[in-house]
């Protein structure tokens, strides 16, 4: 079997999976303006498994009953529930994106083995594949789903940051866990107040960038409107954009002050109030993580093992929250976190050991 029929097998199974979780999500969501899209999505999904099922037949190649993954059925509806919609809008987003590449990809490599009518069929689905990301991109922006980024990535700082250190006090206050334990939470507040204080000036400071070069583009509009339109030219022309199209546009924008700005200023909607609450609070969930065996055992070295499987539990599941947002592989992120988590606990270990065989500090 010749690679160009994998890969047609390989859309059409793709594609009849995404008929059939789209009509999933569409049983189980509130939002009506969703139901409606999920539902309108796996209909065209469903004719898209029809396209590729046909060019499959037309060159004598049967197409197989197709499995769906019970995993991705239910991890996607868990996702919807636990996170909302936003997440799922990421996760349906980055799914899209990658078919888009793929069929862009497979349609210039085998061109010349399609006819005409495959190729306007072939590049129909790809149009539909545009609008599908477009919705998710504006579904996205709709549920705020840069806040989800926010609490995982600062879940993730805290659970690394303070396993390391309750680890490497373990190794110096073995029979005091909690001291480790009360130690590990007050490192973990005052990085949680770092954290949440370092988000929300990162984003009003990103903000007031933004409304500083808007304001100067409204007076450079309203002093001289040919310069306002030099500048939009240049931006054009640095996108990459044809000089003589790029002339006509900035002509016929010349008069429109909002669409000016708008496309020379890159605006962010993000919150830096719910962006600093999103990071500190879920900071302070992954502390409790590595922090909380500490205060039942009997000594740190009884505490540690159940501290790390805790930590590196809590690790996996936020590597695969992370590698369905970003469409990357979960194994590997997880593998990717658990290992350098884990790796930093060892490390920190090590290091404390020697801090208490230089100074004696165990017993204090």
């Amino acid at each position: 079997m010749d690679e160009m029929i994998r890969a047609a097998l390989q859309f059409y199974e793709d594609e009849y999976s995404d008929s059939v979780l789209y009509a999933q999500l569409a049983k189980i969501e509130k939002d009506e303006t969703l139901k409606k899209e999920f539902l309108r999505l796996s209909n065209i999904e469903s004719k898209h498994a029809k396209f590729w099922h046909d060019f499959l037949a037309r060159r004598g190649v049967k197409t197989p009953r197709v499995k769906i993954s019970k995993f991705n059925l239910y991890s996607t509806k868990l996702l919807r529930k636990l996170l909302g919609p936003g997440a799922v809008a990421s996760l349906l987003e980055m799914g899209e994106n990658s078919a888009i590449q793929k069929y862009f990809k497979f349609l210039t490599t085998y061109s010349d083995k399609f006819d005409e009518n495959e190729k306007r069929e072939l590049s129909g689905v790809i149009l539909d594949e545009l609008e599908h990301e477009k919705f998710f991109y504006e579904s996205k922006q709709r549920f705020h789903v840069e806040n989800l980024r926010d609490f995982v990535l600062g879940m993730n700082d805290g659970l690394v940051e303070i396993l390391g250190a309750v680890t490497g006090l373990s190794a110096v206050y073995v029979y005091n866990p909690k001291l480790v334990g009360i130690s590990g939470l007050i490192v973990g507040v005052a990085g949680a107040l770092s954290m949440a204080i370092g988000t929300f000036i990162s984003v009003r400071s990103q903000r007031q960038v933004n409304e500083s070069i808007r304001q100067r583009m409204e007076v450079l509009f309203r002093v001289s409107p040919d310069r306002a339109k030099d500048e939009l030219l240049n931006k054009l022309l640095e996108s990459g954009m044809p000089e003589d199209v790029a002339k006509e546009v900035a002509e016929k924008l010349s008069s429109n002050h909002d669409s000016i700005i708008r496309l020379l200023v890159h605006e962010e909607d993000e919150n830096e109030v719910r962006a600093a609450l999103y990071t500190g609070i879920s900071y302070l969930i992954g502390v409790a993580f590595p922090v909380t065996p500490y205060f039942f055992a009997s000594s740190s070295l009884v505490a540690l093992p159940f501290s790390v499987l805790l930590a590196g539990t809590a690790l996996a599941i936020v590597a695969t929250f992370i590698s369905v947002l970003s469409g990357i592989s979960i194994r590997k992120k997880v593998m990717e976190m658990v290992t350098t988590g884990l790796g930093a606990a060892f490390v920190s270990y090590f290091f404390g050991r020697l801090m208490e065989a230089l100074f004696h500090v165990s017993a204090l």
